[in-house]
């Protein structure tokens, strides 16, 4: 937590809102029929390393641990792998909510931790082309739209459409991953940045960086797949051509969905990780000029993932692959956009969700509150009282004030005496 927020009775205010993006991504998951599983945050070592490519070193690795060398896990998607393999599970669609680590530079106001949340949804199993993957694409929407962020946009691309285009421009295949790390780095830096790493630390010629900028500043739709398809080159390259037709099929089912307005077929989508084989996604919020808010927050990605046909075998003895599509949301850094907002609006974040605070005006009546409290406590109903003997009115209500508890039930000698509770609204100050 960080320090000199909340109070002794309730969470900071930051605790409350991130709950309430992890219920409502979680109440996303169960609608589409997930049923949640949980890994060990330790794994062995050798289950992560080699899985992540150039980020592998931001893994926390932990000292020898009576012959095991072990490490924090990085994210939910090698652990779920992990968990298939081991089970002999060849079906499943699956979510998790739980904590990841990476010895990453924190950057707080942007989202970024070395401990933070990640929020997940996968389908695992064979399956007919690309409507699992168009399901996880409509997921990361309903959740964007549910939290009401503003405007966002869902980018899509293919790793088979990446090593298509890298082949036919000229890169050797040992060093596609190392190219596609650097590609990935658009979003962050200008064109020019990125060819001199590609040419100067890549070793790629600069012809070939040319050919790749032609392709990798492309984005559009239906209209970009279908010129692509007509492309000398690429329609040519057997990888490029199997990603763009079901980059194709993917556009046909996000359209029956309605969707196809927030999703961008963005060839510069590549995503660091080695472990992605198809399809890839990751979703965006767009600033928008009328926010008010004194600095614009800049957080970069909020949701991600795609296609890893290969991970589970990597851990099966037999090599036997179970195909897997998946999401990732990413709580923190929605977080810090929500509250950044809530700061700039002034708005008194809600810390508890006690419906009624049972309060008594006179001394010696705390028999009667326990006895009130017992009964709506049985009733289901979400209620508190000051563990005091005998506390003053005044005190109760303010408390009810303080943490936007809406209701108190106050019952005193006439209310004993007349049989009846007296119900008061808090804000409004009106009794009945």
């Amino acid at each position: 937590l960080r320090p000199g927020q909340g109070t002794r009775d309730h969470p900071p205010a930051h605790v409350v809102l991130r709950d309430r993006l992890l219920a409502a991504a979680v109440a996303c998951f169960k609608r589409h029929g997930a049923a949640a599983i949980d890994t060990p945050v330790m794994e062995l070592r050798e289950t992560l390393v080699g899985k992540y490519g150039e980020e592998a070193k931001l893994i926390y690795e932990l000292q020898d641990q009576g012959g095991e060398l072990l490490a924090l896990r990085y994210d939910l998607t090698v652990p779920f792998a992990r968990y298939l393999a081991m089970n002999k599970i060849t079906a499943m669609k699956r979510y998790h909510v739980a904590k990841v680590y990476r010895r990453d530079n924190p950057a707080t106001t942007r989202g970024r931790y070395r401990e933070f949340y990640q929020c997940d949804f996968d389908i695992a199993g064979q399956f007919d082309p690309m409507i699992p993957d168009a399901e996880c694409v409509k997921i990361v929407h309903e959740i964007l739209s549910d939290l009401q962020l503003g405007d966002f946009l869902i980018k899509v691309n293919d790793r088979r459409i990446l090593n298509g285009v890298f082949a036919v421009c000229g890169v050797p295949e040992s060093k596609f991953i190392s190219a596609c790390s650097t590609v990935d780095k658009l979003e962050k830096m200008p064109w020019e940045e990125v060819r001199s790493e590609m040419v100067g630390e890549k070793g790629l010629s600069p012809e070939a960086a040319d050919r790749i900028g032609e392709y990798v500043q492309l984005h559009g739709g239906l209209d970009l797949i279908e010129q692509l398809l007509q492309d000398p080159k690429l329609s040519q390259n057997k990888l490029a051509k199997e990603g763009l037709g079901d980059m194709k099929l993917l556009f046909e089912y996000l359209t029956l969905f309605g969707i196809t307005g927030k999703v961008s077929f963005d060839l510069s989508l590549a995503r660091g990780l080695d472990y992605y084989t198809g399809l890839i996604l990751e979703a965006v919020l767009l600033q928008q000029e009328n926010d008010h808010v004194e600095e614009p927050i800049s957080v970069g990605s909020v949701a991600g993932g795609g296609r890893y046909d290969g991970l589970v075998g990597m851990f099966d003895p037999k090599g036997r692959k179970v195909p897997c599509v998946g999401v990732s949301i990413g709580i923190e850094r929605i977080f810090s956009i929500l509250e950044q907002r809530v700061k700039a609006s002034g708005e008194r974040i809600r810390t508890t969700e006690t419906q009624v605070l049972v309060a008594t005006p006179q001394k010696h009546l705390l028999a009667e509150r326990l006895k009130l409290i017992s009964e709506l406590w049985d009733a289901g109903i979400k209620a508190e009282m000051l563990y005091k003997r005998d506390p003053k009115l005044l005190k109760q209500l303010q408390y009810c004030e303080d943490t936007g508890i809406p209701l108190a039930a106050i019952i005193g000698e006439q209310e004993l005496m007349d049989g009846v509770v007296k119900l008061r609204d808090v804000t409004k100050r009106e009794e009945v």
